[in-house]
């Protein structure tokens, strides 16, 4: 049977676009900044892809400063990322949806992103982590988009590919699709989405 949720929420970074090697870059580059050790990319993919920056400066015990140099050079990285292939299918495809991006990623760049790609005009509400008081694995990203989308978490669809994305929506009540890892659906990539919603 088809799901038929009241709105999809969708993760940015990872589902609609690939842009782990830029924020790595641009997290190596505030680290080399203030003379912190570089982070390998297996051990950001292990242990940070997916987290709030916030947090992820807390886990490395460096200063807070290093997150807003990181936010205001990611800029410089935006060239490097990639929309992942038939995204605007899909959410032409569920046009008729109520749908927002939720993500840990600040307001600037998300904006910059989806107008880059020409997909902002898909998305009804955008909620990013510096809107609430904490980013994912906390829930409240998803409460503040299901207010302004005036939707019951319990009745949306939260599309996400890290542990993440799966905790929040778990802790919002949502319905979670994972994107290459366990969920209450798990599917390869956003495409497949269209064999399990009704459109």
């Amino acid at each position: 049977m088809l799901l038929k949720p009241d709105a999809i929420l969708f993760d940015m970074d990872g589902v609609i676009i690939d842009s782990l090697d830029s924020w790595r870059k641009s997290l190596n580059a505030a680290l080399k900044n203030f003379r912190q050790k570089e982070i390998s990319r297996k051990e950001f993919i292990t242990n940070f892809w997916g987290h709030d920056l916030q947090d992820n400066l807390k886990r490395l015990g460096v200063d807070q400063q290093i997150g807003t140099f990181c936010n205001n050079i990611y800029s410089e990285h935006i060239d490097e990322i990639k929309i992942f292939p038939g995204i605007k299918t899909v959410l032409k495809t569920l046009i008729d949806y109520p749908k927002a991006v939720i993500t840990n990623t600040p307001k600037e760049c998300v904006l910059r992103i989806l107008k880059k790609f020409d997909i902002d005009l898909y998305f009804d509400v955008v909620v990013t982590s510096d809107q609430v008081e904490k980013g994912k694995p906390a829930p409240d990203i998803i409460f503040e988009a299901c207010k302004r989308l005036d939707v019951k978490p319990k009745d949306v669809v939260l599309i996400g590919d890290t542990d993440s994305d799966v905790k929040a929506g778990y802790a919002a009540c949502c319905t979670v699709i994972g994107i290459n890892i366990d969920a209450d659906y798990t599917i390869k990539n956003l495409s497949e989405l269209l064999n399990i919603l009704s459109y």
